[in-house]
């Protein structure tokens, strides 16, 4: 299995017979190098996207149509995108799994928002916000999406035991590296905690120090953009 960060929350993950990008933000994204674009997104099955806000949904719409792909994710959105802009798409809940080739994936609570601007420029509500439990290869992976520690994790951990945390950890928006670590050691048994949606601008944490100190024992991986992670 091979996990590739394509910067902030973006990923690029090859599990079992499947390649997944999950919550892929190319165009823009001040830490993915646009000349690399052919080789991050070549050979995807699907696109999973957490919540709509620009910074995860960015490129899933351009990317479906170019990769002729289905899109994965909350129901109300996928419902949306597949009426509005003619893209395949699987539309599921929390609680709900579905099954990708032999990867199987059930969406899970996130506290965050999730909106998409409107015509006039205001939020338009786009369903729920989400996280997601990827489990194939002889691994499970929480993604986290965007979000603040809940004791919702606890629940995660008691039925999906993953092994795997890509979690969120940039403050501001999500919760900072000392809460990922407390996320981490509170409800989990990770044996990798890979942290995201940081360092793309200055207003988030730059480094990842706080959660290597606080997790000793766990496998902390601070990733490079587009450097795969083998496990």
């Amino acid at each position: 299995m091979k996990i590739i960060w394509l910067g902030h929350s973006g990923f690029r993950i090859e599990i079992g017979n499947q390649v997944l990008l999950v919550d892929p933000w190319l165009s823009g994204n001040p830490m993915f190098p646009e000349t690399q674009r052919a080789e991050a997104i070549a050979g995807a099955t699907h696109i999973l996207v957490s919540h709509a806000h620009g910074d995860h949904s960015g490129d899933a719409l351009v990317l479906a149509r170019e990769l002729d792909v289905p899109l994965v994710g909350i129901y109300d959105l996928m419902s949306w995108w597949e009426a509005s802009e003619g893209v395949l798409a699987i539309g599921f809940n929390k609680g709900g799994t579905v099954a990708l080739g032999d990867v199987s994936v059930t969406m899970v609570n996130a506290v965050h928002s999730n909106s998409l601007p409107g015509p006039d420029g205001a939020p338009v509500c786009a369903g729920s916000e989400a996280g997601f439990m990827i489990k194939g290869a002889g691994h499970v992976i929480y993604f986290s999406g965007d979000t603040d520690v809940m004791a919702d994790m606890q629940i995660f951990a008691d039925l999906h035991a993953p092994d795997i945390g890509i979690l969120c950890a940039g403050g501001h928006f999500t919760m900072d590296m000392k809460r990922a670590a407390y996320a981490a050691k509170r409800f989990f048994d990770f044996a990798t905690v890979i942290p995201c949606h940081y360092r793309t601008f200055p207003l988030l944490e730059q480094s990842a120090a706080v959660l290597v100190a606080a997790l000793p024992g766990v496998n902390v991986i601070e990733p490079e953009v587009l450097q795969a992670i083998e496990i």
